[in-house]
């Protein structure tokens, strides 16, 4: 296990037996190319739990969609390789499993609404096909009777005249509708885990909040655990119990959702925080955090947010910071994460 993450997420709860519903534990991923070896997770841990949902931020590039496509067993190897970690599921390491047993875990155990519905979508069958395929191959079910559970789950997320939409096909759905048809889709199994990456992508902000509306009732209904991936900390902060911070291929904070917006415990974070516009600073010009990203090519040494922090000493390009417990299950891999934390 990797120096700067913990087997066991102290924000975490457990489910009825105990154990937690999906557990990431020092997951490494690289992507093998012409050009070397960009390693993309650095591991990475988390847990979730029956009907919370854990929101994973950070900016484009940092891993939050690989990790989620190496849970989901989507992952294109190659270039991709696995190097190291666990993805446990109901205490069953899925990354030791078959392949049949990833396929009957994938929609059944652990379900993804994907970035882009409309390339998603097929353009070329139904939406009611679309979702009628997978419960006619996966639970048996006669044709009459997958339309109908189509239908019902068109109506479940709230598509007006959902018996006339099932026969459509995606490019006559709006782009919240098509969002719509991808989280019905993605019930269609009666998942107990729900990756939701980036759902309200290019969406105004009105469906933004139908859509995560949406998400959050059907949760409740079904005490689902939420996977939510986002850059949008507006988002975030409506519907997250705990927040996971990635910068690099790396975690670089855990805590409750409280916790984090009003004391942020890593320097990364608290730019991600003052770069939100505020009705308060009218006229004012918006921060932004200064550089790039790193190429995960060429990671810089010691912790990689360095080279754009503003708090940064020598140490911190010589050294990687492990994981610094700030109390109340919170953490944060920074040389100086008590100060952060503190406003100091």
């Amino acid at each position: 296990m990797s120096q700067n993450e913990s087997t066991v997420d102290p924000t975490a709860g457990s489910t009825a037996d105990g154990e937690p519903l999906l557990v990431v534990e020092d997951l490494h991923v690289e992507f093998r190319t012409r050009d070397g070896v960009a390693k993309v997770l650095n591991g990475v841990s988390y847990q979730l739990d029956a009907g919370e949902t854990l929101a994973v931020l950070g900016e484009s590039g940092s891993g939050k969609s690989v990790t989620a496509q190496t849970i989901m067993g989507i992952l294109d190897i190659p270039p991709g390789h696995i190097s190291q970690g666990s993805i446990r599921f109901h205490g069953e390491d899925l990354l030791t499993a078959s392949d049949e047993r990833r396929r009957e875990v994938r929609g059944s155990g652990i379900a993804m609404i994907f970035q882009d519905a409309l390339s998603a979508l097929n353009p070329v069958f139904t939406v009611g096909f679309q979702i009628e395929e997978q419960l006619r191959v996966r639970n048996g079910m006669s044709k009459k009777d997958a339309r109908k559970r189509a239908i019902e789950l068109l109506d479940l997320v709230k598509i007006p005249n959902p018996q006339g939409r099932v026969k459509q096909y995606p490019h006559e759905f709006s782009g919240g509708m098509r969002q719509r048809a991808m989280i019905a889709m993605s019930l269609a199994l009666d998942p107990e885990v729900l990756i939701a990456d980036e759902p309200t992508t290019a969406l105004d902000v009105t469906v933004q909040a139908q859509i995560m509306d949406l998400l959050h009732e059907i949760q409740r209904e079904r005490n689902m655990g939420m996977i939510l991936i986002t850059h949008d900390l507006g988002v975030v902060a409506e519907v997250a119990d705990r927040i996971a911070v990635m910068y690099a291929g790396r975690i670089v904070e855990k805590a409750d959702a409280n916790s984090l917006y009003k004391q942020p415990g890593h320097p990364y974070t608290l730019a991600l925080l003052d770069s939100l516009p505020r009705l308060d600073q009218k006229g004012t010009a918006l921060n932004t955090i200064k550089g790039l990203p790193p190429n995960l090519m060429r990671v810089p040494p010691g912790c990689p947010f360095h080279p754009r922090c503003p708090r940064a000493q020598d140490i911190c390009s010589q050294s990687v910071p492990v994981q610094v417990p700030l109390g109340l299950g919170r953490v944060s891999a920074c040389h100086f994460a008590e100060e952060v934390v503190s406003g100091g």
